[in-house]
């Protein structure tokens, strides 16, 4: 069996540099495909941000395999716009922003994280918003052969998304009511294993649904081995029951991002072992 092909998540590693510096600084530590968060403090960032944001990916000959679209206020508590009524312009108006970025780049997967229940609308009227969100950003993604991916997030008490079973639920729901396909689950083993989902039965159940793959170690949210999951037993469920795409290391490290990668070894840090 093949192992994994791994990419490194530059919003929350390498975060001991400036983030231009990041990619290259990946590509250094032997990786040769990253992700990114939304990787800018608004929206709708100028053209010279963005040719800036391109050319730190590009000079480093890192491929971008993951990009977040606008998320709103991360350290303060956001967790998304799909779903949150007085941003809801601002998510879209960022759609063509984050997908452009993707065509130049070679990037094909984008992730929209759900949004927080607010105060002022019913969950019911969330939901249906993020229903034509979603669908918004799944045309745009198709256009270039792209998938949106949806999430399970641990920490924020008002994400109403914690399980394997609500998200595909949510991809499930804009497949029915607008006919868009081109929506996919984000496994984050991390997320699930907080949330009590168990994890053996979302790989049995919903492997091939799966369109991406995160880690970190639980508790704590670290380096594989810092903590009690097994992530290479579930790798492996996941690699037998076909998935063989991205598993995109998302973690907090304990020390500095280089002297905590000791448990991958470099030979494996490539995305062609």
């Amino acid at each position: 069996m093949s192992s994994p092909r791994y990419a490194v998540n530059l919003s929350i590693l390498f975060t001991e540099l400036p983030l231009p510096e990041r990619p290259a600084a990946a590509r250094e530590a032997g990786f040769e495909a990253v992700e990114f968060w939304w990787p800018f403090g608004e929206a709708v960032p100028s053209d010279g941000d963005v040719d800036a944001f391109v050319r730190s990916v590009e000079d480093a000959g890192v491929a971008l395999i993951g990009l977040n679209f606008a998320a709103g206020d991360m350290p303060g508590g956001d967790r998304g716009l799909v779903s949150w009524p007085a941003r809801s312009a601002e998510f879209r108006d960022n759609v063509d922003v984050t997908v452009g970025i993707g065509e130049r780049l070679g990037c094909r997967a984008f992730n929209a994280l759900y949004g927080n229940r607010v105060d002022g609308a019913t969950p019911e009227a969330q939901d249906e918003l993020a229903v034509e969100n979603l669908a918004i950003a799944g045309r745009a993604a198709a256009r270039i052969g792209g998938t949106v991916l949806v999430e399970p997030v641990s920490g924020a008490p008002r994400y109403p998304l914690l399980t394997a079973a609500d998200v595909v639920g949510v991809i499930d729901r804009v497949r029915l009511e607008t006919g868009v396909q081109s929506l996919g689950f984000l496994c984050d083993l991390y997320h699930l294993a907080v949330n009590g989902d168990d994890l053996d039965a979302v790989i049995a159940r919903h492997a091939d649904r799966v369109a991406h793959v995160q880690i970190a170690d639980a508790p704590g949210r670290h380096e594989p081995g810092t903590g009690e999951l097994d992530l290479d037993g579930y790798l492996g469920k996941l690699r037998a029951a076909g998935y063989d795409g991205w598993v995109a290391l998302e973690y907090k490290p304990q020390a500095g991002t280089v002297e905590g990668l000791g448990w991958l070894p470099r030979d494996r840090r490539s995305a062609t072992p």
